[in-house]
Protein backbone atom coordinates (compact mmCIF):
# COMPACT_ATOMS: atom_id res chain seq x y z
CA UNK A 1 0.00 0.00 0.00
CA UNK A 2 2.90 2.28 1.04
CA UNK A 3 4.02 2.04 -3.08
CA UNK A 4 0.43 2.88 -3.99
CA UNK A 5 -0.50 5.79 -1.68
CA UNK A 6 3.27 7.20 -2.46
CA UNK A 7 2.47 6.62 -6.01
CA UNK A 8 -1.31 8.49 -5.75
CA UNK A 9 0.11 11.49 -3.69
CA UNK A 10 2.83 12.16 -6.53
CA UNK A 11 0.00 12.53 -8.50
CA UNK A 12 -2.37 14.60 -6.26
CA UNK A 13 0.16 15.97 -3.54
CA UNK A 14 -1.53 16.29 -0.50
CA UNK A 15 -5.31 17.00 -1.55
CA UNK A 16 -8.20 14.34 0.16
CA UNK A 17 -8.39 10.38 -0.88
CA UNK A 18 -10.26 7.84 0.80
CA UNK A 19 -8.87 5.40 2.85
CA UNK A 20 -10.59 1.98 3.18
CA UNK A 21 -8.74 0.38 6.39
CA UNK A 22 -9.52 -2.04 9.37
CA UNK A 23 -9.19 -0.69 13.22
CA UNK A 24 -8.88 -3.55 16.17
CA UNK A 25 -10.60 -2.38 19.85
CA UNK A 26 -8.31 -4.54 22.01
CA UNK A 27 -10.42 -5.49 25.19
CA UNK A 28 -9.69 -7.62 28.22
CA UNK A 29 -11.35 -7.34 31.44
CA UNK A 30 -12.70 -3.99 31.24
CA UNK A 31 -9.70 -2.37 29.54
CA UNK A 32 -9.36 -1.32 25.94
CA UNK A 33 -5.99 -1.22 24.81
CA UNK A 34 -4.18 1.97 22.83
CA UNK A 35 -1.26 3.03 21.20
CA UNK A 36 -0.22 6.47 21.40
CA UNK A 37 1.11 7.12 17.50
CA UNK A 38 4.34 8.03 16.64
CA UNK A 39 2.93 10.89 13.94
CA UNK A 40 0.68 12.68 16.09
CA UNK A 41 1.43 11.75 19.44
CA UNK A 42 -2.68 10.97 19.97
CA UNK A 43 -3.79 7.64 21.57
CA UNK A 44 -5.79 5.72 18.90
CA UNK A 45 -6.86 2.55 18.44
CA UNK A 46 -4.70 -0.41 16.34
CA UNK A 47 -5.02 -0.63 12.29
CA UNK A 48 -4.25 0.72 9.08
CA UNK A 49 -5.11 0.91 5.28
CA UNK A 50 -5.60 -1.96 3.10
CA UNK A 51 -3.44 -2.98 0.95
CA UNK A 52 -4.16 -3.69 -2.72
CA UNK A 53 -6.23 -6.59 -3.07
CA UNK A 54 -6.17 -7.12 0.58
CA UNK A 55 -9.94 -7.72 2.50
CA UNK A 56 -10.70 -6.28 5.90
CA UNK A 57 -9.91 -9.59 8.05
CA UNK A 58 -6.28 -9.55 6.35
CA UNK A 59 -5.57 -5.94 6.96
CA UNK A 60 -6.76 -6.47 10.51
CA UNK A 61 -4.40 -9.44 11.30
CA UNK A 62 -1.76 -7.72 9.16
CA UNK A 63 -1.94 -4.17 11.03
CA UNK A 64 -1.82 -5.95 14.20
CA UNK A 65 1.04 -7.70 13.53
CA UNK A 66 3.57 -5.02 12.62
CA UNK A 67 1.73 -2.59 15.27
CA UNK A 68 1.40 -4.84 18.02
CA UNK A 69 2.75 -7.96 17.22
CA UNK A 70 -0.10 -9.74 18.06
CA UNK A 71 -2.66 -12.28 15.74
CA UNK A 72 -6.22 -12.03 16.57
CA UNK A 73 -8.29 -14.84 17.63
CA UNK A 74 -11.94 -14.88 16.05
CA UNK A 75 -12.63 -10.94 15.83
CA UNK A 76 -16.09 -9.70 15.88
CA UNK A 77 -17.49 -6.80 13.44
CA UNK A 78 -18.51 -3.81 15.59
CA UNK A 79 -18.91 -1.31 13.66
CA UNK A 80 -18.27 0.26 9.97
CA UNK A 81 -17.40 3.81 9.76
CA UNK A 82 -16.85 6.84 7.19
CA UNK A 83 -17.84 10.17 6.69
CA UNK A 84 -17.30 13.52 8.06
CA UNK A 85 -15.90 12.46 11.23
CA UNK A 86 -13.45 10.18 9.69
CA UNK A 87 -11.15 13.16 8.13
CA UNK A 88 -7.34 12.69 8.77
CA UNK A 89 -4.69 15.16 7.86
CA UNK A 90 -1.06 14.02 8.96
CA UNK A 91 1.71 15.90 9.93
CA UNK A 92 3.17 16.37 6.51
CA UNK A 93 -0.21 17.44 5.11
CA UNK A 94 -1.60 14.82 3.47
CA UNK A 95 -5.75 14.16 4.32
CA UNK A 96 -7.74 11.24 3.63
CA UNK A 97 -11.24 10.17 4.78
CA UNK A 98 -11.34 6.87 6.42
CA UNK A 99 -13.85 4.46 5.33
CA UNK A 100 -12.90 1.69 8.43
CA UNK A 101 -14.58 -1.63 9.44
CA UNK A 102 -13.79 -1.87 13.18
CA UNK A 103 -13.58 -5.50 14.98
CA UNK A 104 -13.57 -6.34 18.73
CA UNK A 105 -10.55 -8.11 19.62
CA UNK A 106 -11.03 -10.38 22.71
CA UNK A 107 -8.61 -13.17 22.65
CA UNK A 108 -4.76 -13.08 20.55
CA UNK A 109 -1.94 -15.08 20.23
CA UNK A 110 1.51 -13.21 20.86
CA UNK A 111 3.15 -11.23 23.37
CA UNK A 112 2.55 -7.48 23.13
CA UNK A 113 5.23 -5.50 21.50
CA UNK A 114 4.86 -2.21 19.79
CA UNK A 115 6.68 -1.34 16.34
CA UNK A 116 8.90 1.73 17.62
CA UNK A 117 8.53 3.55 14.04
CA UNK A 118 4.57 3.89 14.43
CA UNK A 119 3.40 3.36 18.37
CA UNK A 120 5.69 5.27 20.76
CA UNK A 121 3.46 4.11 23.80
CA UNK A 122 0.91 1.07 24.30
CA UNK A 123 -1.33 1.04 27.71
CA UNK A 124 -4.56 -0.51 28.76
CA UNK A 125 -7.41 1.96 29.82
CA UNK A 126 -10.20 1.36 31.37
CA UNK A 127 -13.31 1.48 28.94
CA UNK A 128 -14.60 4.83 31.41
CA UNK A 129 -11.36 6.36 32.05
CA UNK A 130 -10.31 7.01 28.41
CA UNK A 131 -7.18 9.49 28.01
CA UNK A 132 -8.16 13.32 26.78
CA UNK A 133 -5.94 13.16 23.83
CA UNK A 134 -7.51 10.58 21.69
CA UNK A 135 -8.36 11.02 17.76
CA UNK A 136 -11.51 12.30 16.91
CA UNK A 137 -12.81 9.14 14.65
CA UNK A 138 -11.24 7.05 17.48
CA UNK A 139 -13.37 9.26 20.51
CA UNK A 140 -16.80 8.00 18.56
CA UNK A 141 -15.52 4.48 17.73
CA UNK A 142 -14.64 3.99 21.53
CA UNK A 143 -18.11 6.01 22.66
CA UNK A 144 -20.11 3.19 20.28
CA UNK A 145 -17.95 0.18 21.40
CA UNK A 146 -19.65 1.15 25.08
CA UNK A 147 -23.17 0.65 23.81
CA UNK A 148 -21.94 -2.33 22.25
CA UNK A 149 -20.74 -3.95 25.32
CA UNK A 150 -24.37 -3.50 26.31
CA UNK A 151 -26.55 -3.83 23.43
CA UNK A 152 -24.23 -5.79 20.88
CA UNK A 153 -25.24 -3.95 17.95
CA UNK A 154 -23.26 -3.03 14.91
CA UNK A 155 -22.66 0.41 14.28
CA UNK A 156 -23.01 1.75 10.90
CA UNK A 157 -21.72 5.51 10.75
Amino acid sequence: MIDYIKNIRQKIGHDAIFCPGSGAVVYKQGKVLLQKRADNGKWSIHGGALELGENYAQALERELKEEINIKPIDPQLIGIYSGKDFYFEYPNGDKIYDSLCVFLVEEYEGNLQMDNEEVTDLQWFEIENLPEQLDNGDRLILKDFKNYLQNKIIVIH
